[in-house]
């Protein structure tokens, strides 16, 4: 089922700033996300692009031009995301797509973004193979990728000189890329490591006492997890309840964003390695300007959906500035070697595989007036975490034909 701006508080910010009939058509962005079923990060999210909107539009737009957002809600579900997008293209007329959230749904909207010839910015899904072996002349995305926050992780991990490990992730593409990755990283630095145990579950319906269960029989000395939204919150809570955190090292990937780590309040993991999004803390001078908008619009704090979603429409204004307009070819031409300011700093879209060199944070969980908050963080550059170009070529060839080249792996210092 579609889900349209009707009803949406968005829909007024965006037909308010649409440009009249006598002005120059607006450039149209058509939005396939999971609204519904990845509620938690994906309405911070539609608030950030709302008001990367309205502060667009109230500029001038782009040469005049005012952006227009259609959103469609895909139902988490990769074939519902295709018919939105078609929908959006030949029914709406719009401009290019953008957004996914699940990483199985992003690969879906690159392919059609490929075969139907249309630009197309992954906001959110964090699969490499998104730019690499599904990667496409069309698509280019702007979250750091798996490999990259394993590769921020790893010089961490390693230095816990832990032996055994077991690894607790959602069993689609996301966890299963992120998990490799994590491992091929670890084994480089750390010959000497061994994996214990395996727990791919099912997204959303975890039975944590099992997996729980199961991975304190393995006896690790650490855990990767990468599971989020309510798995993550179950995990955390069966684990404690059997101890399983107490002497066992914890990394984490995404845990310290505030979409996750807020809801579990006190129960909080103490000490876990994570990457996140301080926003509290963060006292850089864009992101000052940022905080400042959106709790002045919001009377909320920013989560890091609402830097995304923010990003994503910012990222689209400067592309379509460059290009002088939304023409396709123009756009994606555009969008190789872009430079522009998101909320984390100065962000590059790579011409050798299109990710974006947005970075992340990385430091420790703690409890803190009874929540949990990210300690001992600094910020990791995206582009000092990337394959070599060379590496990148066996991952994305020249025809972008999906290749059978495994990832290639580079060690990172801290």
């Amino acid at each position: 089922m579609k889900s349209k701006l009707s009803g949406l508080a968005f829909a007024a910010a965006l037909l308010s700033s649409a440009a009249p009939s006598s002005a120059q058509s607006p450039i149209r962005i058509g939005e396939v996300n999971s609204y519904k079923a990845q509620a938690a990060f994906l309405e911070p999210y539609r608030r950030g692009m709302e008001l990367a909107v309205e502060e667009v539009n109230a500029a001038g737009g782009v040469g005049g031009r005012k952006i227009e957002v259609v959103m469609r809600d895909d139902n988490a579900n990769p074939g519902d995301a295709v018919r939105m997008a078609e929908e959006l293209v030949s029914a709406e007329k719009v401009d290019m797509i953008a957004g996914g959230f699940l990483s199985n749904i992003g690969l879906a909207l690159a392919d059609f973004a490929k075969q139907r010839k249309v630009a197309y910015l992954a906001s959110e899904p964090l699969t490499d193979k998104i730019v690499w072996q599904g990667g496409n002349r069309y698509t280019y995305r702007l979250r750091p990728s798996t490999y990259m926050q394993s590769a921020m992780l790893a010089p961490d991990a390693i230095k816990l000189k832990k032996k055994r490990w077991a690894f607790v992730y959602p069993n689609y593409e996301y966890g299963q890329s992120a998990v490799a990755t994590f491992k091929a990283l670890l084994k480089a630095g750390q010959p000497d490591v061994e994996f214990v145990s395996d727990q791919a579950t099912p997204l959303g319906k975890i039975d944590a006492g099992a997996v729980a269960q199961a991975i304190g029989d393995a006896k690790p000395d650490a855990i990767f997890n990468v599971l989020f939204g309510a798995d993550l919150a179950k995990f955390v809570r069966e684990g404690a309840t059997r101890g399983l955190f107490k002497d066992t090292a914890v990394v984490s990937m995404l845990t310290g964003e505030p979409e996750y780590i807020d809801p579990l309040k006190d129960e909080a993991p103490v000490g876990w390695i994570v990457t996140g999004y301080p926003w509290y803390a963060i006292e850089t001078p864009e992101h000052k300007a940022f905080l400042a908008a959106y709790q002045k619009k919001y009377s909320d704090y920013p989560r890091l959906g609402s830097v995304v979603g923010y990003s994503t429409i910012k990222a689209i204004a400067a592309a379509a500035t460059k290009a002088g307009g939304a023409d396709t070819e123009k756009l994606i031409s555009a969008f190789s070697g872009l430079e522009f300011m998101s909320p984390l700093g100065k962000t590059t879209f790579r011409p050798q595989d299109h990710q974006s060199t947005m970075g992340a944070y990385v430091g420790k969980t703690a409890l803190k007036d009874g929540k949990g908050v990210m300690i001992d963080f600094s910020y990791k550059d995206g582009a000092a975490f990337q394959p070599s170009d060379d590496e990148v070529k066996k991952l994305r060839p020249a025809d972008c034909s999906p290749p059978a080249a495994s990832v290639g792996i580079r060690t990172f210092s801290s």
